[in-house]
């Protein structure tokens, strides 16, 4: 505030931002009694409020820097301050209020009610707030605080200040995406401190959206973290966390809203730095790539993963219309001539109309004849309608001994 304002105003507005204070290296300046100072700068430590005996030099309060300066915030952070507003003049100041905005780049946002409830100040009295907000938006933030009152000539005065703050990103948040055959998601995170300082990760959780059903693997068998008890990251550091979905059954069973399900979920991070300031951060809505299945897609079901030789395994395989219209299939099984597996049964099999989004499911056995790693391949669909063919080849594989 410049001068003119502090003579032409009855009252005086200070704004003071809470906030815990910084971690320093000291340097602590003693001697010995021998000296020309003798004890005065070891009683100084002494009479700290922080010290404990004979332990002086590790004070508390030697440590700790309080804000030099405004500061800047990072996004999902609690900001807070101190407005006050006081009564320096030698007469009570009538209809007293105070109002304080938090101006962004696309809203302004009402922080105080204090300007509908205006109050009276006697002389040396204070009006006073204490201010929390949680940022969610990034960039430039200014703080308007406006004071308004009835000045000696019966007429309302009022005068604002405006602070001027930064809210930077404090997370950098990477995802992967995996669409598994078995149609299940899996999920990587990579979440990186892009701060200046360390913190902490209390929590990096997925809400799932309503059509999957969400599994952490980032836990033991006990519940225990892999990470261990803290998972500090210091600044540039990252952390990876797995988590895999499971499509609904209402939503598996219907081969266009698999298709159609994009949307994963939110990851919710909340974490701590400094001296234990809390922040939180939720991410959008985050989305896959919807799996390609072309016209028809083939999985297999039930299929074991080892076989003996010369001894038949059984499994099934599950056929899905993709397409917008309907199909009608034949089912061909082919042995190849240097193939290890023998397919028993009947091919050239019909397997009728079948609708847009529909399946049908067939059981299938096959003979292993040599040990070892073996694909299941020749099987092929001839679509009647168009005359089209589709092989399915190394779709799975199965170890025989």
């Amino acid at each position: 505030m410049d001068p003119k304002e502090v003579v032409e105003h009855l009252v005086a507005l200070k704004v003071m931002r809470l906030t815990k204070p910084a971690f320093i290296s000291p340097k602590i300046v003693t001697c010995d009694s021998k000296d020309l100072p003798g004890n005065i700068l070891n009683n100084y430590l002494k009479d700290d409020a922080t010290s404990v005996t004979q332990m002086e030099t590790l004070a508390a309060g030697q440590f700790l820097l309080l804000p030099q300066s405004f500061g800047n915030i990072y996004l999902g952070e609690t900001f807070s301050c101190y407005v006050c507003v006081h009564n320096e003049t030698s007469q009570p100041v009538q209809s007293v209020s105070i109002k304080a905005d938090l101006q962004t780049s696309s809203q302004r946002i009402l922080l105080t009610t204090q300007q509908n409830s205006p109050k009276m100040l006697d002389v040396d009295e204070t009006l006073s707030d204490v201010i929390h907000h949680e940022v969610k938006d990034l960039g430039t933030h200014i703080l308007v605080c406006e004071v308004t009152y009835m000045s000696n000539y019966n007429t309302l005065a009022s005068f604002r200040k405006f602070f001027k703050f930064e809210v930077m990103k404090p997370l950098d948040v990477k995802t992967k995406f995996y669409n598994a055959e078995s149609d299940d998601v899996y999920l990587e995170a990579q979440v990186q401190n892009i701060t200046s300082g360390p913190i902490v990760l209390e929590q990096v959780s997925l809400e799932s959206s309503q059509q999957f059903t969400v599994n952490s693997l980032n836990e033991i068998s006990n519940g225990v973290s892999v990470f261990g008890d803290v998972t500090l990251l210091q600044p540039q550091e990252s952390c990876q966390y797995l988590y895999y979905l499971t499509p609904k059954e209402n939503i598996s069973k219907e081969i266009k809203l698999l298709a159609a399900a994009k949307n994963i979920g939110k990851l919710d991070i909340v974490w701590r730095s400094n001296l234990g300031e809390k922040g939180r951060l939720q991410t959008s809505q985050l989305q896959r790539m919807a799996p390609e299945y072309g016209d028809i897609r083939v999985t297999f079901e039930r299929l074991p993963s080892k076989a003996c030789v010369d001894e038949p395994f059984y499994f099934t395989c599950k056929i899905a219309n993709a397409s917008e219209r309907t199909l009608d299939l034949i089912l061909k099984l082919r042995s190849h001539q240097n193939s290890s597996l023998l397919w028993c049964g009947i091919s050239n099999r019909k397997l009728g109309p079948l609708e847009p989004g529909k399946s049908i499911v067939v059981k299938l056995t096959a003979l292993p004849i040599n040990a070892g790693l073996h694909s299941i391949t020749g099987l092929t669909l001839v679509d009647l309608f168009l005359k089209r063919t589709y092989d399915y080849d190394d779709l799975a594989s199965i170890y025989a001994y």
